[in-house]
């Protein structure tokens, strides 16, 4: 009885830890991001991450002087991003896209994404539900 308790205790407390780390990694909007600092910008995708708990789109935009800035683009799941009409196809290396969404409280070139417009003129949902992220708050609006 004692052995069966133990290894049940050791059980549980691993997978306690093997989940600790994934639960800590995941945020609410507000503490990484800030609803007061909107961007908006053109720029070409260079890489996407299809990770959990975010997909990252990494994106380069040109500045008036030539140089290029990069950009680190948080975006909703996959699978939520694969619902609203997401492919791999939809976005390569090399597409051109207009992001809006809202800038690092730390000042980073690093933006929870809200809306990405496609070269044909649709436009996406980026956001993750319930993060407390604004919806109705657009670069436009201010």
């Amino acid at each position: 009885m004692r052995t069966q308790l133990a290894v049940t205790i050791c059980t549980l407390g691993l997978g306690v830890w093997n989940w600790t780390p994934a639960a800590l990694a995941h945020h609410a909007f507000a503490a990484e991001f800030d609803a007061n600092t909107p961007v908006n910008f053109k720029g070409t995708i260079t890489k996407i991450e299809w990770v959990n708990p975010h997909t990252w789109l990494h994106i380069e935009v040109k500045q008036p002087d030539g140089t290029a800035v990069h950009w680190a683009i948080e975006a909703g799941t996959p699978n939520v991003l694969f619902r609203r009409g997401f492919t791999k196809e939809t976005l390569k290396p090399g597409t051109e896209v207009v992001v809006d969404g809202y800038q690092a409280k730390d000042g980073s070139h690093r933006a929870n994404g809200r809306d990405l417009t496609l070269p044909d003129g649709r436009q996406l949902f980026l956001g993750s539900s319930g993060t407390g992220a604004p919806y109705e708050l657009t670069p436009e609006s201010r």
